[in-house]
């Protein structure tokens, strides 16, 4: 018996027009059977969560490199939070929740080991052949360097996941913007994501749910190390109206339901702000397709002046009391040298890299295109692996405690 597509019911509720038509996808670069069971959007999703890149995500650094404790946030559990937010935005707003969540699925594919201390280490490297974008890398994999299907490399995902993942931040062409990568460039040549516009309001969902999430978990992360205290959050006028709030409701509440009170409150004001704020572009800009809203000239879905000072006090916190705190800045120094030792190490001698490089001619190649191979594999190795390579060619290997 045949199935009708169309009644099977993909999604969780009507989607308003400016969502993401499910059922007009601009495609796939290399063209596929359309799905009897699942649309594009959730085949998107699947292939992500099934990928080596996403199951990496596990042992690679948010803050805290995992060996410091199990209960910090890794890669994984933090883009876990983000694609949760995104799902909640996405249906409050009457979007494709299938394509926002996929979109916060992949949207950190791209780092390096250790975050963004191996991201800054590898950009310095890589001066001279283009520098390191974790965004750009993450399109590299998605569309290159997963190679697990029989007809194509990559995962051949849709041109709409594609373009959330590149565009979440905003256009990458705008007069007087900083060059687009070059892996997206090289990408886009081929396939044109529409690098000049904004992206689908599921994909906007997607990138504000990551500040959302990140704002939230470092400070409860901070807190469970200790670099941060209770008392420090008073510095910050929304933290502060959240203490007292929760104080006043319960005034002999132990610590930790104290923090995950005060947590899950954060959350959910900046959540309600962004849906507030997002209707009323929506009322204001009327758009009545996606594509309306990729061409209105603006991000739709983003904080109130209001929350944009407290997202901006936050992360100013963050940089100061954690981010740059002398523990964490000792251990990032430790990461760096094991980024730049690795490097150098791979570029002298490419088949130190394994068997599937040894014979690939790589030591042949002009010092740009070898160093890219060197990026690819760099960049792909967990905190772990990356270690356990450390440990292998050096005679000493920096602690990262």
């Amino acid at each position: 018996m045949e199935i009708d597509v169309k009644e099977l019911g993909f999604g969780t509720g009507a989607h308003a027009p400016w969502a993401v038509d499910q059922w007009s996808s601009r495609g796939r670069l290399v063209a596929e059977p359309i799905s009897p069971t699942r649309s594009e959007f959730q085949r998107d999703r699947d292939r992500i969560i099934h990928t080596t890149a996403f199951r990496r995500l596990k042992h690679k650094t948010q803050v805290f490199v995992a060996h410091e404790g199990d209960h910090y946030r890794t890669r994984l559990t933090h883009t876990i939070e983000v694609a949760q937010i995104a799902r909640a935005l996405a249906r409050a707003l009457k979007l494709d929740e299938d394509l926002a969540e996929g979109v916060a699925l992949v949207h950190d594919f791209g780092h390096t080991p250790f975050g963004h201390t191996g991201e800054e280490a590898l950009d310095e490297l890589m001066a001279g052949a283009g520098g390191f974008d974790h965004n750009a890398q993450s399109l590299r994999i998605v569309t290159k360097l997963e190679q697990r299907y029989a007809d194509f490399d990559g995962l051949n995902l849709s041109w709409e996941t594609l373009e959330g993942l590149v565009k979440h931040n905003g256009p990458l062409i705008v007069e007087g913007g900083k060059p687009v990568p070059e892996p997206i460039a090289h990408y886009n040549a081929g396939h044109d994501l529409w690098l000049s516009t904004h992206s689908s309001l599921e994909s906007q969902v997607a990138a504000i749910a990551d500040d959302i999430a990140y704002n939230t978990h470092d400070i409860d992360d901070g807190l469970r190390s200790g670099l941060v205290t209770i008392e420090m959050l008073e510095e910050l006028p929304l933290l502060a109206r959240l203490l007292t709030e929760v104080r006043d409701r319960y005034p002999d509440l132990e610590e930790p339901r104290l923090i995950h009170e005060v947590m899950r409150r954060q959350i959910t004001r900046m959540v309600e702000d962004v849906i507030g704020v997002t209707q009323a572009n929506i009322q204001a800009i009327k758009p009545q397709s996606a594509d309306d809203v990729r061409h209105a000239g603006q991000t739709m879905a983003h904080f109130s002046e209001e929350f944009v000072e407290a997202d901006r006090n936050i992360k100013t916190f963050l940089y100061r009391h954690l981010y740059r705190h002398p523990d964490v800045m000792r251990v990032r120094a430790s990461a760096t040298q094991i980024v730049r030792d690795l490097f150098a190490a791979f570029m002298a001698a490419p088949s130190e890299m394994g068997d599937k490089h040894r014979h690939a001619g790589i030591e042949d190649l002009a010092v740009e295109l070898r160093a890219r191979k060197v990026r690819d594999y760099l960049a792909g190795m967990t905190d772990t692996y990356a270690i356990a390579a450390h440990r292998r060619l050096f005679d000493h290997t920096p602690e990262l405690r």
